[in-house]
């Protein structure tokens, strides 16, 4: 799935996103709206995760 695909879909993944990553609050998933490059970010920022390890774990999502 790519950027475009993700902000398409983001209002009926928000649900799965948040049980994926439960320290994201709804008012992260709101701001995120779909943007790979924003929920990568906090996802680095809420897990302590380098770039490269949230980069990997949202791709590897985003393929199941």
């Amino acid at each position: 799935m790519n950027s475009d695909q993700l902000k398409g879909q983001w209002k009926e993944m928000k649900g799965k996103v948040k049980s994926q990553w439960g320290k994201l609050t709804d008012d992260d998933i709101t701001r995120i709206d779909g943007d790979k490059d924003q929920l990568i970010g906090k996802i680095q920022q809420e897990y302590g995760k380098t770039r490269e390890e949230a980069e990997q774990e949202v791709d590897k999502y985003l393929r199941a």
